[in-house]
């Protein structure tokens, strides 16, 4: 079944920025979500283990938009006035408890589709200890080989937005030509 977003969640207020990243207004995430023309800043992790493999969430099934993909370690909305870093370290700790500091800045972009436009600072961490994800919005997680995850692009396991984080990784990593 559709799950339906409470008030509070759909009144949540999300600073709009132009494409240098200030703040030119507010709106709340119902206006976002729906009008492309509104950009707001989101904020992802990647978060590896040493061995190099990269862990990604199962969304819930019962999550209204890419219900049981696998997707980013971590991506959540960044409150106004927040930073990308305290926003980052929030959204680690509240989805996988992952409570750590040394985030590594990688990347910034902008993801436009049909139903949004996102500005997205991208983040690696680091992380061999215990992973324990929030049960409300993830089904499962595990770490992927690259090979594994370059195995499975374009098969429909992945949400769009992880294939084309990955993408953008594996450019600014240098991993592909």
């Amino acid at each position: 079944g559709k799950s339906f977003m409470n008030q509070d969640v759909k009144n949540e207020i999300f600073d709009i920025v132009d494409r240098d990243g200030k703040v030119i207004g507010q709106a709340k995430r119902s206006e976002a979500h729906g009008n492309p023309s509104l950009l707001h800043r989101v904020v992802h992790c990647l978060v590896f283990n040493s061995r190099g493999e990269l862990y990604l969430q199962k969304r819930s099934e019962t999550k209204d938009i890419q219900p049981g993909k696998w997707d980013t370690s971590v991506g959540g909305q960044m409150h106004p006035g927040e930073t990308p870093l305290a926003a980052i370290r929030r959204e680690t700790e509240e989805e996988l408890h992952i409570k750590k500091d040394d985030f590594i800045f990688l990347y910034r972009y902008i993801l436009s589709n049909e139903i949004e436009s996102e500005m997205v600072d991208t983040f690696k961490l680091v992380h061999d200890g215990r992973v324990d994800p929030d049960p409300s919005e993830i089904s499962e997680g595990r770490f992927w080989k690259e090979s594994e995850i370059e195995a499975a692009l374009k098969s429909g396991v992945f949400t769009p937005n992880f294939e084309d984080e990955w993408n953008h990784y594996c450019q600014t990593e240098g991993k592909r030509s």
